[in-house]
Parts: C-alpha cells; structure tokens; sequence
C-alpha cells in the first residue's frame, strides 16, 4: 500500500509526459522525460530502493515534476523507518543549484524531520530555523523547533517558539504556554527560588486560567511560605477546575488542613465526595471514619459506594475491613483468596487516560508520552454499576 501511495506523484508525472506527447503530436516539439528517471521508476516497482535511489541521485536535472517525486520517495522511506536513505535522497535535492525556492523549502522541511527521525537534533534545528529566516514554511518549521525544544526540555526556548506561533499565526498555544512556565516553576522550586516560581506561576495562569498544574504548585508555594489557609483555598480552586485531579491533591490538602489547624478534615472531604466521588476520596473518607466510629461504620460506607460504583480498591479495602470480624479459618481462606486476585488485578489495571489519543499510564505525566499533547491525561473516574459493559469504550494500554 505505502508504494501504491508513492506512486501517486509518479501517476502525476506519467500524465505530464502524456501531455507533452500529445503536444508533440499537434506540431509541438516537447522533449520526453528522462530515460533514466524512468528506469528508476522501475527500480522501485521492482522492490530495488538502493538502486532506484543511486539513479535519482544521478539525474542530471532535477525539474518540478521529479522533485515532487524526490519528496514524495524520501517521505515514504522515512515513515518506514529507513531514515539513511530519506536522508540521502533529500540531501541529494537541497544541494540542486536550480531547484526552486519553493520546493528548496520543501526538500529543507524534509530534510529536517529525518534528522529529527534520526536524533540529529542540533541538525533539525539549523534547518527549521533557517526556513525561519528564509519566511518558507514558517509554521511548520516553528512547531518543529518546539518539538525539538520539549524533547530538550528547553523550557525558554519552548516558550519563545510557542509565543511566535500564537502571535504570527494565530495557534492557540495557550495551554502549552501554561505548561512551560509550570515546567520552569518547578525547576525554580527545586532550586530554592521562590520569586522566580511566583512569577512563572501568575504567568501560567494569566496564559490558561484553568491550568490545574498551576493552582498545585501555587498551592505547594502557599504551604512552603507558612500559608496553609491559602493553600487550602487553592486545592477548592482545583477540585472546581478540575474534579477528576481531586486525587492527586488529597495528601497535600490534608497536610494543609492539619496545618492550618483542623484537627477533623472529614467535613471538607465530604463535601468534596459530594461533588466528585471518586475511590481515593473514598478510601481517606474511610480512614477518617475508622478513626472515629470504627470498623462497622466503615463497612456501611463503603458497601453503598460499591453499590454505585464498581472499584476493585475500594473492594480490597471492604474485605480487609471485614475480614477483621471473619469467624472461622474457611471464610479466611476465601477472604485472602479475593483479595489476592484483586491486588493482582488492580497491579495491571491502570489509572490515568489521555483524552485526546487514549493512552493509558499508572500515573500523571502533564504532557502524554504518546501524542505529546500537554495537560490531556487525567484519572480515569470511577466505573458506575449502572453501566452496560458492552457499551464502555475500548481502551488502548500501553
């Protein structure tokens, strides 16, 4: 199939030599094309890329018509993994004195993503900042640049790249934006400065208003500088940012509960089970309970959260629970028995999903690992008994 594809430009250059004939044939002298770029044509129909590519090399003019098949057959080499000969083959062009400016844009663009493809970062870069400077593909060269940048964690440079596709032509880049100052802050925070932090954390949120990785880190900034009462105000803001990330905040919500003196966190995770139930939630409301009313209170609670939502935690920690008023070694037995096959099923059961590609993970990377979209994975949320099995989506698990 990819070489049927490949064989469109070709079709495109068979109906210019028709053309041509047929402009010979009312009087009209055209020259036909060259013998050999016809040969290796049939080179590549014959399955021979390495000999196909030695004759296109070899052309000794290069016009519009076998330039797009250039790109075309340098493409196709690179989405099948044989970056070497993409490289050879788009070199070959960038280095034809008559080629056009246009298609010398082409072939450089090119050129570029097979050193990305390759590693050659530093090599990619020149290129896609020289088709900047040359104002040929601009937009694509930028997104390029910012691609290198994220691998680099180039977090300035990732910013410089972002700013200019918004600014110049008009990409919504706010989100990512958000994201790189986040990535800065954090590195501001690990090394002691505070007021580098602030500021890339207000430039965050003046980027993207609802981005929750901000709010946590102000709210870790808050806790830090001996203010827990607005930190806890900061992980409310959250939970109405964003109810599914609920989760990831519990530990430091309650540090920050307990700093600011509440010595009974319950009613605030109540109230936060109300508008977001979810099993994490669950399982520490439990533990608030067990500490107050004891085991028979935490079994009712968490028999009617399974009978509205189906989570093999939640279940684990019923049986533990439970099995602590077991009478009998049979019903042991069988207790341990469950609980072994839930614990080995909640191992591979995973946590997090990205919602723009449907990558899975057994915790929060701020970009996804697969489609490189910042800010798209979330906690998946907990499964409703009411749900038809059938009618649950499939889930691609990496």
């Amino acid at each position: 199939m990819e070489w049927l594809l490949f064989l469109l430009p070709v079709a495109a250059a068979s109906g210019w030599w028709a053309a041509k004939r047929s402009g010979a044939g009312r009087g009209v002298s055209e020259p036909g094309p060259d013998p050999a770029f016809l040969r290796g044509l049939n080179y590549l129909l014959d399955e021979q890329p390495d000999k196909a590519i030695d004759v296109f090399l070899k052309l000794a003019e290069v016009d519009g018509e076998t330039a797009e098949t250039h790109l075309a057959l340098g493409s196709l080499f690179r989405r099948r993994g044989e970056v070497d000969r993409a490289i050879r083959i788009h070199q070959n062009l960038v280095a034809r004195p008559k080629l056009g400016k246009e298609q010398r844009g082409f072939a450089l663009y090119e050129l570029g993503q097979d050193y990305m493809r390759a590693g050659l970062f530093d090599r990619a870069e020149s290129l896609f900042r020289e088709l900047v400077e040359m104002k040929l593909h601009r937009e694509r060269a930028l997104q390029g640049l910012r691609e290198i940048y994220q691998q680099e964690k180039d977090w300035l440079r990732c910013l410089e790249v972002a700013e200019q596709l918004q600014s110049h032509f008009g990409v919504p880049m706010g989100a990512e934006i958000a994201q790189y100052h986040c990535e800065l802050a954090e590195e501001a925070l690990k090394s002691g400065n505070r007021a580098d932090a602030q500021v890339h954390l207000r430039q965050a949120q003046s980027a993207s208003a609802q981005c929750v990785r901000a709010t946590m880190l102000q709210a870790q900034l808050e806790v830090g500088g001996g203010d827990p009462e607005a930190a806890v105000s900061l992980y409310r803001r959250v939970a109405h940012q964003g109810p599914q990330f609920i989760p990831e905040i519990l530990p430091d919500l309650l540090d920050a509960l307990r700093r600011s003196g509440r010595t009974d966190p319950r009613a605030e995770l109540e109230d936060l089970y109300r508008s977001c139930p979810s099993p994490a939630l669950a399982l520490t409301i439990a533990e608030e309970i067990q500490r107050a009313e004891g085991d028979a209170a935490v079994v009712a609670f968490l028999v009617d959260y399974l009978s509205r939502h189906a989570d093999l935690a939640v279940l684990e920690r019923l049986l533990e629970v439970d099995g602590r008023a077991s009478g009998g070694a049979p019903a042991r037995a069988t207790r341990r028995a469950i609980l072994g096959v839930i614990q080995h099923l909640r191992s591979r059961q995973p946590d997090y999903q990205c919602a723009h590609c449907g990558f899975v993970a057994r915790r929060l990377h701020w970009q996804c690992p697969s489609c490189k979209h910042w800010g798209t994975i979330q906690p998946l949320p907990p499964q409703s008994m009411a749900q038809d099995p059938e009618s649950l989506p499939d889930r691609r698990i990496a």
